[in-house]
């Protein structure tokens, strides 16, 4: 199996608690200092609490209002996965496959998506495209998934908040194991914890969803001490022979592996499991085309079979700042608060990435 062009995997460096020349100290020092740094999310959690009872007496039942958290979550995700679709269509047609580095990965995954929604083997929320494919079989896939030694001893396991991952949100909550879960596309926070005894037999499967990781979970920052034992992934196309991997390509899943690694929460050796429908399963994704900071992947879980990849292929060792759009960086304040920091703990500026190709019309939340 080809190994991937180690120049095309030294040409960035990410901010690690790895050997950097020069800055291993100040970048300790940095991140030990996070001590004090806590991202305000339980206060935009507030933005979605309401109090009931009656006009006369007190009004002190607070709840969580559910359907104003949604409405605005549906409301994001709407607008990320038109930009998205602009994005891709501008990198395939405009520039051409051959001239964008990127192209060929909008290639792949609106063939899986195309063949899902025609073999009908997609599931709601349909169209999947510009989605984390929800499939038949996501569940089978995430009992096969439950069955791995090393999701049953494991203790934290990090899931992505996509809806075929959602069953194994619930076997990791029914597990008695802490859930992991990053805030939806990591612009109204940043990673939330589940555990069981927060939680009531009546309540565990509403905490699976977004709605119920709001309600239910206690957010964190990132001077959270914390270990993660399993990472599970949501994927469009995986290649079984390699472990490379292509998600719906906003880049999210890369960038919450980088901050991980930067909290020191996981290492080289924590496994990186996914869950696809067998159909998902390609053998053309060109590992020397892949960029430094894709995520590959140990394990793949389908309805039918448990793959061990034995992938070769290096895993990111942070978050890579030189490859970081300032559109991108524009959309997650937990970026923009953590690049100031070590900025000036560091007296050193971070590198930015290039600009991003946008359509006209976009629009980035900020």
């Amino acid at each position: 199996m080809p190994l991937m062009d180690s120049s095309l995997l030294r040409n960035s460096t990410p901010f690690t608690l790895g050997p950097l020349p020069n800055l291993l100290n100040k970048t300790q020092k940095c991140r030990h200092s996070l001590s004090s740094f806590s991202l305000p999310t339980n206060s935009r959690k507030h933005l979605f609490m309401r109090r009931s009872g009656s006009s006369s007496g007190p009004r002190n039942d607070v709840t969580f209002d559910e359907a104003a958290y949604e409405a605005e979550r549906l409301s994001l995700d709407a607008k990320a996965r038109e930009e998205m679709a602009e994005t891709s269509k501008i990198e395939t047609q405009q520039s051409g496959v051959a001239e964008d580095p990127k192209a060929w990965k909008w290639v792949i995954r609106k063939r899986i998506w195309d063949m899902m929604e025609a073999r009908n083997i997609a599931q709601n929320p349909r169209p999947v495209h510009h989605r984390i494919p929800n499939f038949v079989g996501a569940a089978a896939a995430a009992d096969k998934l439950g069955g791995l030694e090393v999701f049953r001893v494991g203790n934290c396991v990090k899931v992505n908040p996509d809806s075929p991952q959602k069953q194994v949100r619930f076997l990791t909550l029914s597990g008695e194991k802490k859930l992991l879960t990053p805030q939806p596309r990591l612009r109204t926070g940043f990673f939330s914890i589940l555990e069981s005894h927060m939680l009531t037999p009546s309540t565990i499967k509403e905490a699976c969803t977004s709605v119920g990781v709001a309600k239910y979970g206690r957010a964190i920052g990132l001077d959270e001490k914390i270990k993660v034992d399993l990472i599970v992934i949501g994927s469009v196309a995986v290649d079984p022979r390699t472990g490379a991997r292509l998600g719906k390509g906003e880049g999210f899943a890369e960038l919450e592996y980088g901050m991980l690694r930067f909290m020191g929460a996981i290492d080289d050796s924590t496994p990186v499991v996914t869950t696809v429908h067998d159909s998902q399963l390609v053998d053309d994704i060109p590992i020397e085309k892949l960029l430094v900071h894709d995520v590959p992947v140990d394990i793949i879980c389908t309805p039918t079979q448990v793959i061990f990849t034995n992938t070769s292929i290096p895993k990111p060792q942070g978050i890579y700042w030189d490859k970081l759009s300032p559109e991108k960086l524009g959309q997650i304040r937990i970026l923009r608060e953590l690049k100031r920091r070590i900025e000036k703990e560091t007296g050193q500026k971070l590198p930015c990435g290039p600009s991003e190709k946008l359509p006209p019309t976009a629009r980035r939340g900020r």
